[in-house]
């Protein structure tokens, strides 16, 4: 009998220790910065490079919409499928930095950091011009 309960324990391990140290990785919920309501679901996946990226699997404010104020290929570009941030390198279990973010409602990239919060349930995004940085917080899906 104690071995099968220590079998077990050994077995929940794993899943003990990605619960103490969350990774981004997953469906993120974002959300209007003037307004506060849903706007996109957001997937942040590992790239082939091993840095994080993120992409938009879903639209909440209208299911057609396009980035009219993007510039070069996403210009008019359906926002259904679009790239919004990438290249972000782990500096430590909970934040990330080194990378590049669009933001949608004007077409400007700007240098980004991340930061996991709330347990891992929320996810700070940061963009950044120099030392000046904006930020949203997205919910875990």
């Amino acid at each position: 009998m104690r071995t099968k309960f220590i079998a077990a324990a050994l077995a929940l391990l794993p899943l003990v220790a990605a619960a103490a140290n969350p990774s981004p990785v997953g469906r993120w919920k974002t959300f209007d910065e003037d307004t506060g309501k849903p706007r996109l679901i957001v997937d942040v996946y590992e790239a082939k490079n091993g840095t994080l990226a993120a992409k938009v699997v879903e639209t909440l404010y209208a299911p057609d919409a396009v980035c009219d104020a993007c510039s070069g290929a996403h210009k008019n570009a359906p926002v259904k499928g679009m790239v919004i941030f990438w290249n972000e390198k782990a500096v430590d279990a909970d934040s990330y930095k080194g990378g590049t973010v669009l933001k949608l409602s004007n077409g400007n990239t700007y240098k980004s950091k991340l930061e996991l919060t709330d347990g891992g349930n929320k996810l700070d995004v940061y963009g950044c011009l120099g030392f000046i940085c904006k930020h949203q917080t997205w919910t875990r899906e």
